[in-house]
């Protein structure tokens, strides 16, 4: 591939229909790439939807021979599968992978990232591989609270993700809205994209016949954390469905060194990157987050009936926050 081509202005979005293609979209407008030639890919039961580009109407379009030819980055934001089609025929191109399906954890030749991931570490990312993997919301609290924490004496790091519809797409979102409107009307619900009442209804596991699987969901985000954690460090996740249309939240629990303060676990959130709540405010939660590209924890608090071990509540915007991560890692690879 020629250099010129190698160095254009342009950008695939790969998934384009999804949600998080859409906060993407939105975000690269509002970015130094506003100027730069956006395409906009999808599989064959999405393309033909309109969409909007600055200003202007822009159908997706199927993914082509050319697709991606002298594109600068492909951002993957569609499905697993969809990804790994888009995966061959995009690095053959020279594009950049800035990947979100969870593809690229499975690459070894891929890097993890989040904004804060060379802090943490201690390492520099390479600005010229050739794949991506960019943290969820809850992989990145988990991993930056997480890598924080190391120097004093982290033993373990349990983490409870609270997963919202979202995460299912649009039609998780319309599946529970239809359901608690007919449920608020005594009629019967249908539950083709969870296989169970999501609406007003807490799980830890979602139906036979459902297209999300919620235990699934959370060996991802252990897989992601993993990714920037040393072979034998101990971190556990559990992923729940709570009834919210939008958002993360998740509860931490760290075992530390007994003798660790509340000011040096506060200054390790702060060197995490995340933003701590004044004390006596409420939240955060899904709703007060929304629209914000950072993550959000109330002020961490010791067990009461065990010594270091200190209790996290956080929450973060699922599609905000990990659109804006990917965003910078463009900005510094360019």
């Amino acid at each position: 591939m020629p250099p010129l081509e190698r160095k254009s202005d342009r950008i695939v979005i790969a998934g384009a229909s999804s949600l998080l293609g859409a906060e993407l979209k939105s975000l690269l407008e509002e970015s130094r790439f506003a100027g730069w030639d956006i395409r906009f890919v999808d599989e064959e039961l999405a393309a033909g939807t309109l969409t909007e580009a600055a200003g202007e109407p822009v159908v997706i379009q199927p993914v082509e021979e050319d697709t991606f030819r002298g594109a600068r980055f492909a951002f993957f934001a569609g499905s697993e599968e969809f990804a790994k089609r888009c995966a061959g025929p995009a690095h053959s191109a020279g594009a950049t992978i800035i990947d979100f399906s969870h593809m690229a954890f499975s690459d070894p030749d891929a890097a993890p990232w989040f904004p804060a991931i060379e802090v943490l570490t201690g390492r520099q990312i390479s600005k010229d591989l050739k794949t991506y993997a960019i943290l969820s919301a809850p992989g990145t609290a988990i991993a930056s609270i997480g890598l924080a924490l190391r120097k004093h004496g982290l033993s373990r790091l349990v983490a409870v993700v609270n997963q919202s519809v979202s995460e299912g797409g649009r039609a998780g979102i319309e599946e529970m809205e239809g359901q608690a409107s007919r449920l608020l009307t005594f009629q019967s619900i249908g539950h083709g994209v969870f296989g169970v009442q999501t609406a007003f209804n807490t799980v830890s596991r979602y139906g036979s016949g459902s297209k999300v699987d919620l235990q699934q969901e959370g060996k991802r985000i252990q897989s992601e954390v993993a990714s920037v954690f040393a072979e034998g460090e101990v971190v556990s996740v559990q992923a729940v469905h709570v009834p919210v249309f939008y958002g993360s939240t998740f509860s931490l629990c760290a075992d530390l060194q007994e003798e660790t303060s509340a000011d040096e676990v506060m200054a390790a959130c702060s060197s995490a990157g995340v933003v701590v709540a004044v004390e006596d405010a409420a939240g955060p939660g899904n709703v007060t987050v929304a629209g914000e590209p950072n993550i959000y924890f109330a002020k961490p608090t010791e067990d009461v009936g065990r010594r270091g071990t200190w209790w996290f509540w956080g929450a973060a915007d699922n599609l905000r926050m990990p659109a804006a991560s990917a965003i910078k890692l463009a900005e510094k690879l360019s």
